[in-house]
């Protein structure tokens, strides 16, 4: 009785909006009276990709309050960016089977971990212990036709990409030797401590989507990185990073680099993650910090990290399909069975470790003394922003502008061009992978699906993909900081 009431009411208003001259009737009243949507000519041209952008653009919104201070550490370099099988081509390197290592020890292995990776399609990132090799192929890389130098390490991509907002006043904190201070956005407050007399460099070996090397074919565009750095791998700026913020004064900190310590071994690891952690918990708990993930193999380091250790005392997260699933095998979480993704990530089961992960070591419950409530997933095709509820604000924004930036930036351009792009993300999805659940649908109008399980509120959105994507370095931290950036800390305790 009631729904007839309803749709009669509604046909009444969508009478009297003809009749008081509206040209077009709102989309959610056709649906529910179950009326035709008409469109017009040229909006029934449009691709799916240029509707999306074009909402995203309309949709997307800064927040009330922004931040005017980001401090961020604490890993830097100099980036040698170069086709990743042209350069073991000119190293003499016969192609063959794939392996994976957690360290690297000589070229063959090199080798072995580039094809594994790239069968895949995934990024990887491993520490060269030879540095007499490793220097060997450094020269080989800078010298190779077409290299190319960029800023390197997350800590300095996320600056650099924050540095982008005149009104953002950034700290990088990190090992700053004079060919990456050159290379720094003017804006970027570098303290004395972080400066050191020679530049640490990583070298990142691309492919593109299709290429074929032997008998191995990349699946999609990506990077393989690796390095001899120790000054990152100690994370030895971290002490002069929190010591620096005291007379800063951030509103934010992004702290990266935890990944490059694993290749130390494990002695050395386990005595530095104590004063990390030490050093960390010196920030005061007012002040939200992120943290940013990159690619481990360790379950007993990533379990440290995880447990007992770092991420109970962080604000936020930011880690791709790789480290997700990682994460959730090291502590023996949802779908930890399965030994890689295929294909698109499915929903379903990002959602299940998402929750996992906020449920063991985030602040779910008002008495947890657990900091943790915000963790922001990127995948090449969809983006999720997991948040416990009363916490963070706009992040349906926050994670459109993280999508926008990845589609934008992929291709080398300042904004996304629905020419160049394509819509891979699934639009129809569940909310988890086990009973009971909810399907959902991603609709390209309002590109932004919102579900919730208990108190914690997942917002979804595509990504546009870039067909011929030119740099695929960086964009995970592209997509963190904009979406940082796009985030409003809401102060106040939500219970």
């Amino acid at each position: 009785m009631w729904r007839k009431a309803s749709a009669a009411a509604l046909l009444a208003l969508a009478v009297g909006y003809f009749y008081h001259g509206g040209s077009e009737l709102p989309e959610q009243i056709l649906t529910y009276i179950g009326l035709p949507n008409i469109q017009t000519p040229l909006e029934s041209q449009k691709s799916l990709e240029q509707v999306v952008s074009s909402a995203w653009e309309t949709l997307i919104t800064l927040p009330t309050r922004q931040w005017s201070r980001v401090a961020v550490g604490v890993n830097a370099c100099v980036d040698v960016v170069v086709s990743g099988v042209g350069l073991l081509q000119a190293l003499a390197v016969d192609p063959g089977s794939g392996l994976n290592h957690e360290v690297l020890h000589s070229k063959e292995a090199l080798k072995e971990a580039f094809i594994h990776y790239m069968e895949r399609g995934a990024a990887a990132e491993r520490f060269f212990s030879d540095s007499e090799v490793f220097q060997r192929i450094a020269r080989a890389a800078a010298e190779y036709p077409g290299a190319k130098l960029y800023v390197g390490g997350n800590a300095a991509l996320i600056a650099q990409k924050l540095a982008t907002y005149p009104d953002l006043v950034v700290l990088l904190c990190g090992p700053i030797g004079p060919k990456l201070h050159e290379m720094l956005d003017e804006q970027i407050v570098v303290p004395p401590g972080s400066m050191q007399e020679t530049d640490e460099y990583h070298l990142i070996l691309e492919y593109k989507a299709g290429e074929q090397w032997g008998s191995t074919q990349a699946p999609q565009a990506n990077r393989f990185i690796f390095s001899h750095d120790v000054s990152n791998g100690e994370m030895s700026s971290l002490e002069t990073f929190v010591e620096s913020l005291e007379e800063f004064d951030p509103e934010l900190v992004v702290l990266s680099g935890l990944h490059m310590m694993e290749g130390q071994g494990r002695e050395l690891w386990e005595e530095r993650l104590k004063e990390a952690v030490s050093a960390i918990s010196e920030i005061p708990r007012d002040i939200p910090i992120h943290l940013e993930l990159a690619s481990m193999t360790d379950k007993d380091y990533m379990n440290s990290i995880m447990q007992e250790q770092v991420m109970p005392i962080v604000s936020s997260i930011g880690l791709n399909e790789q480290e997700l699933l990682f994460l959730s095998q090291a502590g023996e979480g949802p779908h930890a069975e399965m030994v890689a993704w295929q294909g698109i990530p499915d929903v379903g089961r990002v959602s299940d470790i998402l929750l996992w992960i906020l449920e063991q070591h985030g602040r779910i419950e008002p008495s947890s003394e657990a900091d943790l409530t915000r963790i922001h997933f990127h995948t090449l095709a969809y983006h999720i922003l997991a948040t416990v509820d009363g916490y963070w604000g706009n992040q349906a924004s926050a994670v459109m502008a993280g999508a926008r930036v990845a589609s934008s930036q992929a291709c080398g351009l300042q904004a996304v061009d629905p020419s160049k792009v394509e819509l891979k993300a699934p639009l129809e999805f569940y909310s988890s992978h086990a009973e009971p659940r909810e399907q959902l649908s991603l609709i390209p109008e309002q590109p932004v699906t919102v579900w919730r399980r208990g108190n914690v509120t997942f917002h979804l959105t595509a990504v546009l993909v870039c067909r011929q994507p030119l740099r695929t370095v960086g964009l995970g931290d592209a997509i963190s900081a904009e979406g940082l950036v796009y985030s409003e800390f809401e102060t106040q305790q939500p219970f």
